[in-house]
């Protein structure tokens, strides 16, 4: 693998951080997982509008713009030999030195990685749910960001230690509402209308939840965000959880307690939806 650092490709392994960046002492940075499909940047402008308003709130200096960016991506895929690809675009707050910074980060690093990514099924393998014991931790500030403070979910994987790979956590929040997966965000279909955990639970607002709400507008299928227990989901018709990488999967199980309908009709349509926005580059 070869990785983007401040402007140069370098082989992985000589790839380096300072240890004086923030990034790495205090996990002060924040990232974006995307997909480029066919050396296009898939929602990219979503993307970099969320990574624009979490480094605003992160005090840190935007010193790239989004055609720069893009550009970065686009250098790194083509020097790993790659097209199609998972991408992980890295912001860190800088090499400060050890102490706190109150005023704010001028000197922020960028790192980009690529990696392959297999086709994926069509129709795409289902997953089985799995209610995690650790509680979806409350965000650090006003909303959660995609930063790279990431010990909750680190500590929800080991949590899964030995489970199948089809197996995807479900977070609850300490009083036990749904929340969202380690790395995904969840739905279900219930009577015609689709219901996700609201913001206000504290879930990470992912670029796949934002299109997939779109879509589901654009369908005239009814949505619903809000609270709820554990139960709501036990009684869905269809359930499916999203993410850049996966884009949208099927649940087959949620605790060993099957779900109706494990690629039903809604899951199928706004599957097929978003295969299409891929193919006319939204």
């Amino acid at each position: 693998m070869h990785v983007y650092v401040n402007g140069t490709i370098y082989p992985a392994e000589q790839a380096s951080v300072s240890v004086m960046d923030h990034g790495f002492l205090y996990g002060i940075g924040l990232f974006e997982t995307l997909r480029v499909y066919d050396r296009r940047l898939f929602l990219w402008e979503a993307h970099y509008a969320r990574l624009c308003s979490g480094l605003l709130a992160l005090r840190i200096t935007p010193a790239w713009t989004s055609e720069e960016l893009a550009a970065a991506v686009l250098q790194t895929i083509d020097a790993n030999g790659l097209s199609d690809a998972y991408v992980r675009l890295s912001v860190t707050a800088g090499p400060e030195g050890v102490g706190l910074v109150a005023d704010g980060y001028e000197r922020p690093s960028l790192f980009v990685f690529a990696k392959p990514v297999a086709p994926l099924a069509d129709p795409p393998h289902p997953k089985r749910l799995q209610t995690l014991e650790l509680p979806r931790q409350t965000a650090e500030g006003h909303q959660r960001f995609k930063s790279h403070n990431y010990l909750n979910n680190a500590l929800a994987k080991q949590e899964l230690s030995g489970a199948p790979s089809d197996v995807e956590g479900l977070f609850l929040t300490h009083d036990g509402y749904l929340a969202e997966g380690i790395v995904s965000n969840l739905f279900w279909l219930n009577h015609d209308r689709l219901y996700t955990p609201s913001l206000e639970t504290g879930i990470l607002d992912g670029v796949t939840r934002q299109h997939v709400l779109l879509l589901a507008k654009r369908m005239g299928l009814p949505t619903e965000e809000g609270r709820f227990r554990l139960e709501a989901l036990r009684e869905a018709d269809e359930v499916f959880v999203t993410n850049s990488v996966q884009e949208i999967v099927p649940v087959l199980e949620i605790d060993g307690h099957l779900v109706t309908s494990n690629y039903g009709k809604y899951t199928q349509e706004l599957h097929r939806a978003y295969r299409e926005s891929i193919a006319i580059g939204e």
